[in-house]
C-alpha cells in the first residue's frame, strides 16, 4: 500500500446535515487518536459548529455561509491563512472540493462524486453495486472509509452489508465505536433554563417527541404523536417536551393543542431550545421519539433510550451504534412503514407502500413501553 506523508495540519469537511455530522463522529475520533499531534480543523455550514463546541477533537472550527456564487471563495479566504496540508471531504459536493482547492491545501481526499474528481489529489471511489448503482451503505462506515484512506489502513470491507432485514445491516464500524457530541457548561446552563422554565424539576423524568423532518413526506402524523404524548403521561408520569426547529414551531404547537394533559407538556422552540442546549436536554430525557431526522442522532449520541419512525426512507443508510440496555438489548427501536419489503428492497423505492402513516399508535406505544422498561424507567426519578 502506497505510505504518504502524516498529516500536520488537518481540515475535516463536515456534512451538511445534523445527523450526518453526528455519524462523522466516531471517523473524528478515530482521526484525533490516530494522529495525536496534528492540528486538526474542521470546517462547517452555520448550526453544525454548536455540535461540537467544546469537542477534544477539533482543535479550530471554521464556519461558512455555503450560498452564492462566491460562497467558495470566501469560505477558501477564511481558511487559507490556517495552511492546512490536508484536507478530508466528508461532503460529496463539488463546491466543498473547490474551497478546499481555492484554499490551496496540497492533498485533498473525498469521494469522486458530483464531478469533482479533478478537484481532488485522492479521489476515493464510493461504494456501488455490481450494476453501478449506490451500494445500501451505512453514512458511519461511508465516512470511516475515507478515513481509512487517509491513514493508509485497509478499505471497508463492503460486502460486510448485506441486507437480512428492512430495519438495519451490519456495520464495518469497530464494535467500540460510538457517536459522540460534546456538551458544554453553555448547553447544560442553557437546558436549566428551559427545564425550569417548563415547570420540570431536577427529579421529574421527561420524554422529548421529535415530529419534525426536512421532507414532510418523514412526517409521523401530529394527532399520533399528541396521543403517544398523552400515553406517556397517564401510563409513565413523564413529562413531555415536543421538539422542532423554529421554522417547525407551529407543527410543535398543533400537537400541544391536540394534548389532553397539555399542563404536562412544552414546545422547546417556544422555550428558547438550540442545538447545544438540546444535548443537553437528551442526556436527561428518558426517551426520545423521533422521525428520520437529526435530533434522533444527538439522542443515539447522549445514550438517550430511542423509538425511530422511518416512512418513505430506508433506514439501512443511517444505521448507527447504540449503547445497550442492562438486559443487553439496544436502545433504539427502529419503526418501519413497511415491516414485509423484502430485504433486497429499498424503501426509498416504494414511497406509496412505505408512507410513514401506515405505521400505527399501537406500535409506538408498545415500543416506547418497551424502551423505558428495559432502562429501568420506574415513573418516579429520571435517568441518569
Amino acid at each position: 500500500m502506497k505510505r504518504t506523508a502524516t498529516p500536520l495540519r488537518l481540515l475535516i469537511v463536515l456534512p451538511s446535515w445534523v445527523g450526518d455530522t453526528a455519524m462523522a463522529t466516531p471517523t473524528i475520533r478515530r482521526l484525533r487518536t490516530a494522529l495525536p499531534g496534528t492540528f486538526i480543523g474542521a470546517l462547517a455550514r452555520p448550526g453544525i459548529d454548536q455540535l461540537l463546541v467544546g469537542s477534544d477533537q477539533i482543535d479550530e472550527l471554521h464556519t461558512f455561509q455555503p450560498h452564492g456564487m462566491m460562497a467558495p471563495k470566501r469560505a477558501a479566504q477564511k481558511i487559507r491563512g490556517r495552511a492546512y496540508d490536508t484536507a478530508l471531504l466528508l461532503t460529496n459536493s463539488f463546491s466543498t472540493a473547490l474551497i478546499t482547492r481555492l484554499a490551496f491545501i496540497p492533498r485533498r481526499v473525498g469521494y469522486n462524486r458530483d464531478s469533482r474528481g479533478m478537484l481532488l489529489t485522492d479521489p476515493v471511489q464510493p461504494p456501488r453495486n455490481p450494476d453501478g448503482s449506490w451500494k445500501l451503505t451505512p453514512a458511519v462506515d461511508y465516512y470511516w472509509n475515507l478515513s481509512s484512506h487517509l491513514l493508509d489502513q485497509p478499505p471497508t470491507d463492503w460486502s460486510i452489508h448485506t441486507p437480512t432485514n428492512c430495519e438495519d445491516i451490519p456495520l464495518a464500524l469497530p464494535r467500540e465505536a460510538r457517536l459522540e457530541l460534546p456538551i458544554s457548561d453553555d448547553d447544560r446552563i442553557k437546558a436549566d433554563e428551559i427545564l425550569q422554565k417548563a415547570n420540570i424539576r431536577d427529579d421529574q423524568p421527561f420524554a422529548i417527541l421529535n415530529p419534525g423532518g426536512n421532507n414532510p413526506a418523514k412526517r409521523w402524523p401530529a394527532e399520533r404523536f399528541a396521543q403517544l404524548a398523552d400515553h406517556l403521561i397517564r401510563a409513565h408520569d413523564l413529562r413531555v417536551l415536543v421538539n422542532g426547529s423554529p421554522a417547525e414551531s407551529d407543527l410543535c404547537q398543533e400537537i400541544l393543542d391536540q394534548i389532553e394533559q397539555r399542563e404536562h407538556a412544552g414546545s422547546l422552540p417556544v422555550l428558547g431550545n438550540t442545538l447545544g442546549s438540546l444535548k443537553s436536554l437528551c442526556q436527561r430525557a428518558a426517551l426520545m421519539v423521533t422521525n428520520d431526522t437529526g435530533p434522533r442522532h444527538i439522542a443515539a449520541a447522549m445514550g438517550t433510550p430511542l423509538v425511530t419512525l422511518f416512512g418513505p426512507t430506508d433506514p439501512r443508510w443511517t444505521t448507527i451504534p447504540v449503547r445497550a440496555h442492562p438486559d443487553s438489548t439496544p436502545a433504539e427501536t427502529v419503526l418501519v412503514a413497511d415491516p414485509t419489503l423484502p430485504a433486497h428492497e429499498s424503501a426509498n423505492d416504494h414511497p406509496e407502500r412505505c408512507r410513514v402513516d401506515h405505521i400505527t399508535i399501537d406500535r409506538v406505544i408498545g415500543a416506547a413501553d418497551g424502551q423505558l422498561t428495559r432502562s429501568g424507567h420506574t415513573g418516579s426519578a429520571s435517568r441518569s
